[in-house]
């Protein structure tokens, strides 16, 4: 099993705007510009961030968002979606009404047709928006896939009965725990998992400091140091600045960490040379895409471990 996939799907945005109805529990999004102008900073941000990636070799499949209907988050596909090695696609339930309209089969159906990539089952969660039960991929649950492992911060947006169902479905063990951050002087859920966590091959970025119960955070260090992560830490204000939401890709040479600006420039030199020590770290200038949307880098990639069928 590999843990770094060696091509992503990124989705172009259409209509990238603040969402209120995500906003009720992603701390992360501030509404400060207007749709035009929201729309016209994410696209500048968006191909600036693709044209990086594919300078060091990273193979990408960008496909556009619709015009309609409007999809204000689209650009963070790996929530709707994720592809894994063994040929399974799955589709996740997602809390937001507005987000749900994009889960697109035609997308799916692209990535075999004209890229030829094998699909052997779909997996399809979706129908648990029934039963106000939600997981949203791999923003939900942080996957070392090497160890067949699971990472997940339970919260309105991660159901526990769903991770263990899919980690049932994929023969993976799920550390689950809960994940908090202080809003208005409140300890409040973390709106998903990999704004807090990344797993690397070698290593671990975490904010243990969101863990508030004592046992929790000693069984994900526990989980890490059992699979030979070394645990590189960040404070709380690094994990503001998405120093969590970073991914793992495998360019032309080598591997890099990706993150955005904002992340890399919250580092210490300290944590730096830690990571670099590992893999290079490659950043972008996401502001406005972090400041509206409330997420970042690594949520703008679904990393694609689908095998290629032979053509």
């Amino acid at each position: 099993m590999n843990q770094i996939c060696n091509h992503i799907l990124m989705i172009e945005p259409a209509a990238f705007q603040f969402n209120s109805e995500t906003a009720t529990n992603n701390f992360y999004q501030n509404n400060k510009l207007s749709e035009s102008r929201s729309q016209q900073l994410a696209l500048e941000e968006f191909s600036a961030f693709v044209e990086k990636l594919k300078n060091k070799g990273i193979s990408i499949t960008v496909i556009k968002d619709t015009e309609t209907p409007i999809k204000p988050d689209a650009i963070f596909p790996n929530n709707w979606v994720s592809f894994h090695e063994n040929g399974v696609v799955i589709l996740f339930p997602m809390w937001a009404e507005n987000r749900r309209q994009e889960r697109r089969l035609d997308l799916i159906n692209r990535l075999e047709k004209k890229h030829h990539f094998k699909i052997k089952k779909q997996l399809d969660f979706s129908f648990y928006e029934k039963e106000n039960k939600f997981l949203e991929g791999t923003g939900s649950m942080v996957l070392d896939r090497k160890n067949k492992m699971c990472y997940a911060a339970i919260s309105v947006r991660t159901h526990e009965e769903l991770v263990q169902k899919l980690c049932d479905e994929m023969n993976y063990s799920a550390i689950l725990f809960s994940a908090n951050q202080t809003i208005k002087g409140r300890r409040v859920p973390i709106y998903h998992t990999n704004v807090m966590m990344t797993i690397a091959d070698k290593y671990a970025v975490i904010c243990l400091e969101t863990i508030d119960d004592t046992n929790e955070k000693e069984k994900v260090v526990k989980a890490l140091k059992k699979t030979n992560k070394e645990i590189i830490e960040i404070t709380a204000s690094q994990k503001n600045c998405f120093a969590g939401n970073s991914l793992q890709v495998m360019g032309n040479d080598c591997v890099y960490l990706i993150m955005s600006s904002n992340a890399f420039h919250s580092l210490s030199s300290q944590q730096v040379a830690k990571i670099e020590s590992f893999n290079p770290i490659l950043h972008s200038d996401l502001t406005t895409i972090e400041n509206i949307g409330g997420g970042s880098a690594r949520c703008m990639m679904a990393e694609v471990f689908l095998p290629k069928s032979k053509h």
